[in-house]
């Protein structure tokens, strides 16, 4: 259905493998400050209160941790988020206290890789000023 306006109700949703779903949510339910919506010990859901966007993660037994920045014949990452936020510095140390780490390799000097309690990166970037802010009086 290419034409048309879809029923509100419909989601779209990533997720996430994990050890522990459960821990994963929580640590992004407090990067984001999303909320949990489901919470069980083999799927866990956060969403923001407003939208028809999820993160889900699912129990993955046999979970691998992906290698940062990708090396031949390791698991390598499939999928990573990026995170928009107000204070580069502060989210950073959120995210480390959440208990996330600093990737080694930081491709870029205005984002920051974090690596979270699973093995997955993400990052965390400072946007570029609204168009509006930079137009001069």
């Amino acid at each position: 259905m290419l034409s048309g306006r879809r029923p509100p109700h419909d989601y779209l949703g990533t997720v996430i493998g994990t050890p522990d779903p459960r821990g994963l949510a929580r640590f992004y339910a407090e990067v984001l400050g999303w909320t949990i919506h489901s919470d069980e010990e083999d799927w866990a859901t956060i969403a923001p209160e407003r939208a028809h966007v999820y993160l889900g993660f699912q129990l993955e037994r046999n979970h691998v941790e992906p290698k940062w920045p990708a090396l031949e014949g390791e698991q390598q990452m499939q999928i990573h988020l990026d995170i928009e936020v107000s204070d580069l510095e502060a989210a950073v140390a959120a995210a480390l206290r959440l208990g996330g780490r600093l990737s080694e390799h930081q491709p870029q000097e205005e984002v920051r890789v974090i690596i979270d309690p699973a093995g997955h990166p993400f990052c965390l970037y400072v946007g570029a000023p609204e168009e509006a802010a930079q137009t001069p009086v």
